[in-house]
């Protein structure tokens, strides 16, 4: 089942904020109603379309237009592209958002110090030890959104409940079906499979 219209699901916030997290929750839902969609991690895509860049402002940016120009292609041809990254800058999500139709922002809000404590492999430790430079959160600066359609506070939800609020923004938005349309829809392909099969 494709979705309703090809999009783009931007998950942004503080590293160990819980982005991934959400983000994979997402996309299993909606793998299992039988939509078309694509999961973009941001570490991931550092280690192959990303390789090469560091950690400056200007490679982050270019960092995010690289995600940006993926799921742009993917959300026109009818993927919905759910992206997880840090993306700290305003300037360049909202540069992502004016090039890519049906964009829409999930702020993962997340204090830094829950996020410190939820960072398994040390990075904030080594920022404040100076052994990271220009680490998001510790010696460079987090933009959060300034109108995000989903607003999650990750100290005080579940992955499970910010699941649920960005999957019920997106059937708000139409860009998927409902639970129960999917459902339907799901049937009719089995009824449509068996009568081709000529059982019914």
């Amino acid at each position: 089942m494709n979705t309703l219209n090809g999009a783009t699901i931007w998950f942004t916030g503080l590293p160990s904020s819980g982005k991934s997290t959400i983000a994979r929750e997402v996309y299993r839902r909606l793998l299992g109603r039988g939509v078309l969609v694509e999961l973009l991690d941001g570490s991931e895509v550092r280690e192959s379309l990303s390789r090469g860049l560091g950690f400056s402002r200007a490679d982050r940016e270019e960092h995010i237009r690289r995600i940006g120009y993926v799921a742009k292609l993917l959300s026109r041809n009818g993927v919905l592209a759910i992206c997880a990254a840090v993306s700290p800058f305003r300037a360049t999500r909202d540069e992502v958002r004016r090039n890519t139709p049906r964009f829409v922002e999930v702020y993962v809000d997340c204090p830094v110090d829950v996020a410190e404590r939820r960072d398994t492999e040390g990075w904030y430790a080594r920022a404040r030890r100076g052994e990271v430079e220009d680490f998001t959160g510790v010696n460079a600066p987090y933009e959060p959104p300034e109108a995000p359609e989903v607003h999650i506070h990750a100290d005080r939800e579940s992955a499970e409940n910010a699941a649920d609020s960005v999957v019920r923004k997106l059937e708000e938005m139409q860009l998927v079906p409902t639970a129960s349309l999917a459902g339907t829809a799901g049937m009719d392909d089995v009824q449509r499979r068996l009568a081709a099969l000529g059982y019914i």
